[in-house]
């Protein structure tokens, strides 16, 4: 993979959140409808024009071997398999907080995160033409070209370092968590 092709995680960010702007802004929804039906995908976001590479299959590995170590530590798939609706927020609370500590461990461990801006949150920043469309999303009115000035709602994140342990041939990240069965 080439050093500008976004990382798995990135990709999965920009999937979650291009899933949630297409249902809100129809102009987005033409033209990524468009570029589907190019067979291609676009590399920069709006305003920036959009280039166009084929899709490529990402490997599963990683994100299955992620959401094993998520499964072992912090219960995550329990927790998101589980039907929340009948326990009180003090229950949910009490499980979350269970869920968040192991998966926080998870993420000391294994990943190396950073934010994508330094600037708090609220602060004014200015975004010149040019700017990295694949780790900053102008949101709102956006008309024109840049430059674009605006408030920093999300200082965003990324993966700068990833320490995945290896895993033997024989092992099956499909399988998240062995069913158990006590004797």
């Amino acid at each position: 993979m080439s050093s500008s092709a976004p990382s798995f995680f990135r990709r999965a960010s920009i999937a979650f959140t291009s899933f949630k702007r297409i249902f809100k802004d129809p102009q987005l929804a033409s033209s990524v409808d468009s570029l589907l039906k190019a067979g291609a995908a676009p590399h920069t976001a709006r305003p920036a024009a959009p280039a166009a590479a084929p899709l490529a299959t990402a490997a599963p590995d990683a994100a299955l071997l992620l959401l094993g170590l998520f499964q072992k530590e912090g219960r995550f798939v329990d927790f998101l398999q589980e039907d929340i609706k009948g326990y009180s927020d003090q229950e949910v609370g009490a499980a979350a907080r269970v869920v968040h500590q192991g998966c926080k461990q998870v993420i000391a461990d294994y990943l190396e995160i950073a934010p994508v801006r330094d600037e708090p949150e609220g602060s004014r920043v200015t975004l010149q033409p040019g700017f990295d469309a694949a780790s900053v999303r102008p949101t709102g009115h956006v008309v024109g070209d840049p430059p674009f000035t605006g408030a920093l709602v999300h200082r965003g994140w990324r993966v700068v370092d990833t320490r995945l342990p290896k895993v033997t041939s024989g092992h099956d990240l499909k399988v998240l968590a062995a069913a158990e069965v006590e004797l």
